[in-house]
């Protein structure tokens, strides 16, 4: 028999039979889009998770500083350092900031507190976000603005209020404006400080400021480890480490890296499940189709045919059916990956969706060949005379 032929039979059984045939097709379809999802999108997953580690502890960010109370000869970060930190592999963006103690006087109240002065990319590093009013951005920076954002507890205490945008606070006798109040905030001295522009403090606060932390980010946790590794090394061959310290949540890290494994670990388990059941659907189905068509098989070879067209008969029908829904799933699993890259923003690469695609039909004629050969080569090996004579 011709191939085209063979196949054209082959397709009209897997119509002919399909009600047989759904719940085998709808199996292995849902693993082939669960498996085209997990390679195009599992990147483009962690990479949007990293950006929102700080919901959970914020693992991804390393904090790199000066410890100037223990050393006789103050540090801070020089710009050829901050340039050399950036350069590092897999870093995604740092911020550098200073601390200095301020006090303000509120309706006559004395109040105490840190004022922590950064540039505008650490809410971003950060990961935070304004709980009421705004966070002020680059042009209160570049324009060395007196604007500033409040702790959360530090508001409440001076204003009673988180909705102080707009209010007036003195800070060392000079009046600033309040823009908003931080959200996102997990450190309870975040809550009661002040944060401001760093080249506003270094214009208007006495003495000199010293900017010796640097939050840094790393694209991915897997990054964490080389990243906290080279940094000393990196500021070795800028300026002296004297005093250097780099805190990395590393319990955290592991416990993230532990969920985050076993959620992988059973979205392809639960991949594999599915591939298999669909396997053994297959299996059971041609085994049923076999046996139902068994005087057909007797009448063929009373005709003529041969063992091996059988076989290939019976074979081509299953690769068709596990073929047929590599198909479906292949639809199915464009949709799931076009939804998902709407929610998340993000869009992997057209070329990796593809590759995904060759290796469900590759699964796909595995399957079909491995679930029905057993029930091919059963229904080759038929005698003609018994075939026949079956009810």
């Amino acid at each position: 028999m011709k191939l085209n032929d063979l196949m054209r039979v082959s397709i009209r059984q897997v119509m002919r039979h399909r009600r047989r045939y759904i719940g085998v097709v709808i199996a292995i379809a849902l693993g082939v889009a669960g498996f085209l999802n997990i390679v195009t999108m599992s990147r483009e997953v962690k990479n949007n998770f990293n950006e929102n580690l700080d919901l959970i502890g914020g693992v991804t960010v390393l904090r790199i500083y000066f410890d100037n109370q223990r050393s006789y000869r103050p540090q801070w970060f020089r710009e050829q350092t901050l340039a050399a930190l950036k350069r590092i592999k897999n870093v995604k963006e740092l911020s550098l900031t200073a601390a200095k103690y301020s006090q303000t006087n509120f309706h006559g109240q004395r109040f105490g507190f840190t004022s922590i002065a950064v540039d505008e990319g650490f809410w971003q590093v950060r990961n935070f976000w304004p709980l009421t009013g705004k966070l002020f951005g680059l042009d209160a920076v570049a324009g060395r603005k007196r604007e500033v954002v409040l702790g959360a507890e530090l508001a409440k205490k001076i204003f009673g209020d988180i909705h102080v945008r707009g209010k007036d606070l003195e800070i060392n006798q000079e009046i600033y404006q309040v823009s908003g109040v931080l959200g996102g905030v997990t450190d309870s001295t975040l809550a009661n400080a002040v944060i401001l522009p760093l080249t506003t403090a270094e214009d208007r606060f006495q003495g000199r400021l010293l900017a010796d932390r640097v939050y840094l980010r790393c694209a991915t946790w897997d990054d964490v480890p080389a990243v906290a590794a080279a940094i000393p090394g990196v500021i070795k061959s800028c300026q002296s480490p004297e005093e250097l310290h780099i805190e990395v949540a590393w319990e955290a890290l592991k416990r993230v890296q532990m969920l985050a494994w076993w959620i992988e670990f059973l979205v392809y388990l639960a991949t594999s499940a599915t591939f298999l059941l669909g396997g053994v659907g297959i299996w059971n189905v041609m085994m049923a189709a076999v046996t139902s068509r068994t005087r057909e098989i007797g009448l063929k070879k009373a005709m003529g045919a041969e063992d091996r067209d059988i076989l290939a008969q019976f074979l081509s029908e299953a690769l068709c059916l596990s073929v047929g829904a590599a198909l479906l799933g292949a639809g199915i699993g464009r949709i799931m990956m076009e939804i998902l890259s709407y929610i998340i923003e993000s869009r992997p690469p057209e070329n990796l969706f593809w590759f995904g695609v060759t290796l469900a039909f590759l699964f796909a004629v595995v399957i079909g060949v491995g679930s029905g050969l057993y029930p091919s080569i059963r229904a080759s090996r038929m005698e003609v005379v018994t075939a026949i004579r079956y009810e």
